[in-house]
């Protein structure tokens, strides 16, 4: 008798053990999207953004101060004007420069230039000469010195300029004419000056044109604009000045290079105006309510 075996399915409870190498593939509902989407990274995309320009610097004129230039004709020949050339019995004005001065950017610099305008720095402006004349390029004024010899006396109440050391302070250009900046790489004081604990440097420049000055960037510090007055800096640009022969020029460079310390001295009067020049005035200009506009140079 045979036997016949009947096939009976599966029972559903034994059917999740199945021993299928592929296991079943797992259902993604919305809820799982969602939860993926927050919890995966995925690699950023490249910046295509340009980093902001550093901000520019702030010209703001918060000061006015106003020089008066004159012509002193008989300096170098009576020398019976005392100390103070202001006093010249023949002055011929030549006019007023007025100065906007940047004191938010080196206030230190501003201060110490306006104190020796109005006289509160124990020594002024007023009365001394304009030292160099180089044409086309800036005048020079303020060099400490001897009075009888129309030089600033060491000024003794000023702050310690520590702008010269701030790279803040060397951001402006002297791009045009009429930019007043403090000479640190031009500076014409003596040497045995400078070592005096009690200097200050209050020397300083303003670029006469017509063109830009780039020797002067990134070495000495941009305080100030010329608000009035270009006109007289043109004058004061085109005054004759004492220029050596080329057979001087040469023998200086060979004094030099020996080590002859009289090559400096000579040098002392090359550029130096055939006029005398000075600053008949200066002080400071009080308005009511002043126009102080940014004016970059």
């Amino acid at each position: 008798m045979g036997c016949s075996a009947t096939l009976l399915p599966t029972p559903p409870h034994l059917r999740r053990h199945s021993t299928s190498a592929f296991p079943p593939s797992p259902h993604i509902n919305r809820r799982n999207l969602l939860f993926f989407s927050t919890t995966l990274t995925f690699p950023s995309t490249i910046s295509t953004s340009v980093a902001a320009p550093p901000p520019s610097p702030d010209t703001t004129i918060t000061e006015r101060v106003f020089l008066d230039f004159s012509i002193c004709p008989n300096y170098f020949t009576n020398r019976n004007l005392g100390d103070d050339l202001s006093n010249c019995a023949d002055s011929e004005p030549i006019g007023r420069l007025v100065l906007g001065l940047y004191g938010n950017l080196v206030p230190i610099t501003v201060s110490n230039f306006k104190a020796m305008c109005t006289g509160s720095s124990g020594s002024t402006y007023k009365g001394t000469l304009v030292q160099k004349i180089f044409p086309g390029q800036f005048f020079m004024a303020g060099r400490q010195g001897r009075r009888d010899k129309g030089e600033v006396k060491p000024p003794l109440k000023l702050i310690r300029n520590v702008e010269s050391i701030e790279s803040k302070a060397f951001l402006l250009e002297h791009s045009r004419a009429g930019v007043i900046s403090l000479p640190l790489a031009e500076n014409d004081d003596d040497d045995d000056l400078k070592l005096n604990p009690n200097y200050h440097n209050v020397e300083f420049l303003i670029t006469t044109g017509p063109g830009p000055c780039p020797q002067l960037d990134s070495k000495n510090i941009v305080f100030g604009t010329v608000l009035e007055g270009l006109d007289i800096v043109t004058t004061i640009a085109a005054i004759p000045t004492y220029k050596p022969s080329e057979n001087i020029r040469q023998y200086n460079d060979f004094a030099e290079l020996i080590g002859d310390g009289r090559a400096k001295t000579a040098r002392a009067i090359w550029n130096k105006p055939l006029k005398t020049v000075y600053i008949s005035d200066c002080g400071e200009l009080k308005v009511a309510k002043p126009t102080l506009s940014p004016s970059l140079p």
